[in-house]
């Protein structure tokens, strides 16, 4: 089979296995860029060898959760074995496939999701001759050694990819730093490797990905999170009024009864939303709480006469929620609270304009200057200070931005990027 698509990397992920000069080794470790085509050209790699070397053995893919895993790997991976001659009989309720073709092997995959450290008991007792971990920074540390367990055969041999995270994981400590230890093929991977990207689609991911997503994402590289969490927030860019009336309204909310609470009024003016104005309350430093009722009327007042589309609020925050529910005037909408991800769509939105900040809203940006990585924590979270009115507007952006942007500014750029450079 030739495969003139590939790159050469590319090609070595798909042929190490019999290539004399790397066949010894017992695993491989595929990192690097995203879109750089390391999961595809892997996934295919992994059943030429399972089918070339075994004949009715089980084996696993697993990612972080069996949607993902389906969606990202399993599903391409199919279709391009398809269209190479291999029968592929998947049972959807059983999660796994039976793949075979003529002149080769045949073999079961199981498919698994490794979400939590619950996961481990999943996998426990199968045994298997090889193990495929994809996105493998993304599971559970317990997960992935009892998926290596598991492969107990003679010549089984373990496949690992995923992007890069934060230098002290696990998997970057025990395996990358001791690829030749463990006797793996360490493989990092750019876009550059992939021939099937064009240079405006890689132009277009170093415009999407900024500060330390960019590092990661675009460049491969293993960073440690430091000093400001949105370095690209520019005042004399990103501060500004609405050059017309605003068409929608929505109010984002970070609730505290010691710790401060932190509302903003946002405003869509054509394809950029507004921070109109904001109610920021720190009861520690004015000396009294507020109750849920008090906090409502201030809510009330942010909004004035506004036909608000929805109030935004921590999804933690239960006797707020019911204060407002209770009164019956504003929809309420819980925040998607994800903090990673959140962060990193709310810096490609302030990074690609589609939210401003009103220079009357003086508490989100003296928090813009303050809100900083725990860089003693050992992973990728942010201190918890100088975060209200950051937690506020991430869960606008997550709630707002990415929800709508299902047909809006998220879905739209990840759906023209991924028509243009194709599945991993």
């Amino acid at each position: 089979m030739r495969f003139k698509a590939f790159s050469e990397k590319q090609k070595t992920a798909l042929k190490w296995w019999c290539h004399p000069e790397t066949r010894h080794y017992d695993a491989i470790i595929c990192d690097g860029a995203v879109r750089s085509g390391k999961t595809l050209c892997m996934s295919i790699g992994f059943v030429l060898w399972a089918l070339s070397e075994f004949d009715g053995a089980d084996f696993a893919i697993c990612g972080k959760t069996i949607t993902s895993l389906k969606r990202n790997l399993v599903t391409p991976l199919l279709r391009t074995l398809r269209s190479m001659g291999f029968d592929c009989m998947e049972k959807n309720s059983s999660n796994y496939a039976d793949i075979s073709m003529e002149g080769f092997g045949s073999c079961r995959f199981y498919f698994f999701g490794g979400r939590d450290e619950s996961s481990a008991a999943l996998i426990q007792g199968i045994t298997l001759s090889g193990v495929l971990m994809d996105e493998v920074v993304l599971m559970p540390r317990s997960f992935v050694e009892q998926a290596l367990a598991r492969c107990s055969v003679t010549g089984s041999r373990i496949w690992f990819n995923c992007n890069p995270g934060n230098p002290s994981h696990w998997f970057y400590r025990e395996w990358i730093c001791k690829a030749k230890e463990k006797n793996a093929l360490y493989l990092h991977f750019t876009m550059k490797d992939n021939p099937s990207l064009s240079e405006s689609i890689r132009k277009r991911y170093e415009r999407l990905y900024t500060g330390v997503f960019h590092d990661r994402y675009v460049l491969g590289k293993w960073t440690q999170t430091g000093g400001l969490v949105y370095t690209m927030f520019r005042r004399s860019r990103h501060v500004g009024e609405p050059s017309e009336a605003c068409t929608e309204y929505c109010i984002s909310c970070d609730y505290g009864t010691v710790n401060p609470s932190s509302f903003g009024l946002w405003g869509k003016c054509g394809s950029v939303w507004y921070r109109l104005r904001e109610y920021y309350y720190d009861a520690r430093k004015e000396g009294i709480s507020r109750t849920d009722e008090e906090h409502y009327r201030e809510l009330c007042r942010l909004a004035g006469d506004l036909p608000i589309k929805q109030v935004i609020i921590d999804p933690s925050a239960a006797s707020m929620i019911a204060c407002i529910e209770r009164h019956g005037k504003f929809r309420v909408v819980r925040a998607d609270n994800r903090v990673l991800m959140g962060i990193q769509r709310t810096g490609e939105a302030i990074s690609s304009g589609k939210i401003m900040i009103s220079p009357s809203c003086s508490d989100i940006l003296r928090e813009f200057s303050l809100y900083c990585w725990d860089e003693g924590s050992g992973s990728d979270v942010p201190k918890k200070e100088n975060d209200h009115a950051m937690d506020d507007m991430r869960y606008f952006v997550m709630s707002e931005l990415e929800s709508s942007g299902r047909g809006g500014f998220f879905a739209s750029s990840t759906k023209r990027i991924s028509q243009s450079a194709g599945k991993e």
